[in-house]
C-alpha cells in the first residue's frame, strides 16, 4: 500500500524518521513517498499493459512540480482542468502533446493557451464549449484535437460530491444530445474529433459501473462515426480508490478486467486519468500537538494540532476519514491498545471553526503538547486543497527517496500572505 513503515516505534517515511523531517522543516508539513509513487504507477501501466494506453496524471489531485516531474519521467502525460495546471503540466514536462485538457468552464484564453500548446485532446463537455473551441481554432489557423465528454447516467457508489457521471452532475453531454451534435459537428472547423471521454467520479472501488458506462458508449460512438467522426480514442477518466481505513480499495487490475475489453472491442485506444489512486496513499500530514483540551464530556479530549481545516480540508468537507497516529508509539493503530489504554479524542485545529477537525471520535494514545502526530494517505486533495484561510501560511511539502528528504515547496511566510495586497494604496 505504502512505504511509511513503524521502526521501534517510531513511523518512516522510506529510510527517513519522520522526526527528522519536522525537526528540519518544521509542521505542518507534508511527506511524499517517491517510492510509493513509482509503486502505484507501475501497477496502472502493468494492469492496462494489454492495450495502447495513455497514462494522463490528474495534477489536481496533487500539483506540486516535483510530484508532476517524476511521474512524467516514469512515461506519464497529465490530465488539467484549468490554465494554471495547464502552465504546472508544461514546467514539469514542456510537451503539449501529452497533456489532455479537460474541465467544464474553460474560458476563452484557456482555450487559445491550450491550442498554443498544442495539447493531445480537449476533453469538451457541452455544445457551447464545442463551438467556442471550434471559433478559436479557426480564429488562430488551428485545429483542435477533441473528445467529447458523455454523461452515461451511471452510478458509482461513491460520495455524492466526487460523483460525475449521473444526470444530476454538471459533467459531461447527454447521451441524447451527443447525437445531434455528433451531427451539427461536421459543419465545425478547426476541430477534429477522434475521442470519447467518460468520468464517473472518484474513490470508486467496485469495477462494475465502468463496465456498465463502456456498454453505454457503443451507440454514441457508432453515431459519432456514421457522421465521419473518426473516435480512436476512449478516455475512461481514473477515478480507482485507495486504502483509507485498509481493506477498501480494490487492485489496478480488477478494473483492467472489466475496461480493457470492452475499449478493444470498440475499436479504441485507452486513455486513463489516474490520480488519486497514484499520489493518495504516498502522503502523510505531519502536524504537532499544540494543546491537551479536556471535553466537558468525561473522558473525551480535544487533540488541538497545528495542522487544520485549511491544510486539509476532506474531513470537514466530505466527512472524508484519515488514519491519525501519534508519530513515536509503540502501538501502530488503536487495534492494538489495551481495553483500559488510550483517550478518546477529537483532534482539531485552531481555525475558529466548529468545523474545524482532522479526526473525530479517535481512540487514541495519550498524547501530550508537542507530540508528533501523522495523518495518513493524503497525497491526493490534501495539500492542493489548501487554502489561507484565517490568515494561515500553506504548510511545507517533502519528497522522501530511499534515504534522502528533499524540500518541494517551502513554508508560506506572512510576507507571501500579505505581498499580494501591499503597495497597492
Amino acid at each position: 500500500m505504502d512505504h511509511f513503515v513503524r521502526r521501534d516505534g517510531r513511523l518512516f517515511a522510506e529510510g527517513v524518521p519522520l522526526t527528522r523531517i519536522a525537526e528540519l522543516h518544521g509542521t505542518p508539513t507534508y511527506v511524499y513517498s517517491e517510492a510509493t509513487i513509482r509503486t502505484h504507477f507501475d501497477r496502472v501501466r502493468e494492469a492496462f499493459s494489454t492495450i495502447e494506453t495513455h497514462i494522463s496524471y490528474s495534477v489536481k489531485a496533487c500539483p506540486n512540480l516535483a510530484i508532476c516531474r517524476l511521474l512524467q519521467s516514469l512515461g506519464a502525460g497529465f490530465d488539467v482542468v484549468s490554465g494554471g495546471e495547464l502552465a504546472r503540466a508544461l514546467e514539469a514536462s514542456g510537451r503539449g502533446e501529452e497533456i489532455v485538457f479537460a474541465g467544464v468552464g474553460k474560458t476563452d484564453d484557456e482555450i487559445r493557451f491550450g491550442l498554443r500548446a498544442g495539447v493531445f485532446f480537449f476533453n469538451v463537455e457541452s455544445r457551447d464549449e464545442l463551438i467556442a473551441v471550434s471559433r478559436i481554432a479557426t480564429e488562430t489557423g488551428s485545429t483542435a484535437r477533441v473528445a467529447l465528454r458523455l454523461n452515461p447516467d451511471v452510478d458509482p457508489g461513491t460520495h455524492r460530491y466526487i460523483t460525475t457521471g449521473k444526470r444530476e452532475n454538471k459533467f459531461g453531454i447527454d447521451l441524447v444530445a451527443a447525437r445531434a451534435l455528433a451531427r451539427e459537428a461536421t459543419s465545425l472547423g478547426g476541430i477534429s474529433i477522434e475521442g470519447v471521454h467518460v468520468h464517473l467520479g472518484s474513490q470508486i472501488t467496485d469495477p462494475a459501473p465502468y463496465g456498465e458506462a463502456l456498454d453505454r458508449l457503443r451507440e454514441p460512438i457508432a453515431d459519432l462515426r456514421q457522421f465521419g467522426h473518426r473516435i480512436q480514442w476512449l478516455n475512461v477518466g481514473g477515478g480507482f480508490g485507495i486504502f483509507y481505513r485498509g481493506g477498501d480499495a480494490i487492485p489496478a487490475e480488477s478494473f483492467a478486467k472489466v475496461i480493457v475489453p470492452r475499449v478493444r472491442d470498440l475499436g479504441c485506444r485507452l486513455i486513463l486519468e489516474p490520480g488519486r489512486f497514484i499520489v493518495g496513499n504516498a502522503g502523510v500530514l505531519v502536524t504537532r500537538v499544540v494543546r491537551m483540551k479536556p471535553s466537558s464530556e468525561a473522558g473525551r479530549f480535544f487533540v488541538v494540532c497545528d495542522a487544520a481545516m485549511n491544510d486539509l480540508i476532506r474531513p470537514s468537507l466530505y466527512g472524508a476519514w484519515h488514519a491519525v497516529w501519534p508519530v513515536e508509539c509503540a502501538a501502530a493503530s488503536d487495534v492494538d491498545l489495551r481495553p483500559d489504554e488510550g483517550i478518546l479524542a477529537d483532534v482539531v485545529g485552531p481555525i475558529c471553526e466548529s468545523g474545524d477537525f482532522l479526526a473525530k471520535d479517535r481512540r487514541l494514545p495519550a498524547v501530550a503538547s508537542g507530540d508528533l502526530l501523522a495523518v495518513r494517505s493524503v497525497g491526493a486533495y490534501g495539500f492542493s486543497m489548501s487554502s489561507n484561510y484565517n490568515s494561515r501560511p500553506r504548510a511545507a511539502e517533502v519528497l522522501v527517496s530511499g534515504d534522502r528528504v528533499r524540500l518541494v515547496r517551502r513554508r508560506e511566510t506572512l510576507d507571501d500572505l500579505l505581498g499580494p495586497e501591499r503597495g497597492l494604496e
